[in-house]
């Protein structure tokens, strides 16, 4: 699963607990409001890309239908 602008901190974390860093440097509040309506969308690609590193997924890592 790679993690996308609609999903919510608080969800991200319940399954990727180490992103929690990620979300810390980026001063993103653990909330159930998606990503993409509390992240300053110039940097939010930046965001994604460091949280998909650090939990280890990519699209290559995602399969149609799951």
């Amino acid at each position: 699963m790679v993690i996308q602008p609609n999903m919510s901190p608080i969800a991200i974390t319940e399954i990727w607990s180490n992103a929690k860093v990620i979300l810390d440097k980026y001063k993103v509040p653990i909330s159930e409001k998606p990503l993409e309506s509390i992240v300053d969308s110039r940097v939010l690609d930046s965001l994604l890309k460091e949280l998909n590193i650090i939990v280890g997924s990519s699209s290559a890592t995602c399969v149609e239908g799951g």
